[in-house]
């Protein structure tokens, strides 16, 4: 689904699932491929906290990639790598890539991702403190490794560990900053 309330080419919307007051709207976006954690707020300070980038907080991603991940990639990864930003070259910051321990369980996705029976695939987890568009998918690729299928797993301390995909989870503003490490104005 489109990671806000707005309908567009009627691909399915927040709206379509969840009854929240209308001056709520996601933090940050998912594009339509990609899965995990959202936070709907109606908190501006919040949305400024966690998106402008003299904050760097940590998002942590579950990617799986297309192919064997090499360490010489997972390198390259947490070095920071050049992507395509809006035509031109943009060099990421420093973040941390590794492979996902393979006793990690992801829930299937539905609907699945494409399967090539001959092509392996790998799972890793990234861990990176700014938020292009599409950076993840960027960052893979250009390492060598395109990006199947993207869940986002964390912002700070707030993760989706325990949380099945369709799950909301309410939270007041004193858990969620200090989940989020921030101090909150109440």
């Amino acid at each position: 689904m489109l990671s806000q309330f707005t309908r567009e080419n009627s691909k399915a919307c927040l709206k379509d699932f969840f009854e929240v007051p209308a001056d709520v709207y996601p933090v940050g976006r998912l594009d339509y491929d990609s899965e995990g954690l959202l936070l709907l707020t109606n908190d501006k300070s919040l949305n400024h906290r966690l998106l402008h980038p003299d904050f760097a907080h940590e998002r942590e991603y579950r990617v799986q990639v297309e192919g064997l991940i090499t360490n010489e990639a997972l390198k390259l990864l947490s070095s920071g790598i050049t992507i395509n930003i809006d035509g031109k070259p943009f060099h990421t910051r420093p973040g941390k890539a590794s492979r996902l321990p393979e006793h990690i369980v992801i829930p299937e996705r539905n609907p699945p991702i494409r399967f090539r029976q001959h092509i392996p695939t790998s799972w890793i987890k990234l861990i990176i403190t700014e938020g292009k568009n599409r950076q993840i998918r960027k960052m893979t690729a250009a390492a060598g490794f395109p990006t199947l299928r993207l869940i986002r797993y964390r912002i700070a301390g707030l993760t989706i560990d325990t949380m099945l995909p369709g799950d909301m989870i309410d939270m007041n503003q004193n858990d969620v900053y200090g989940k989020l490490g921030l101090h909150s104005h109440i």
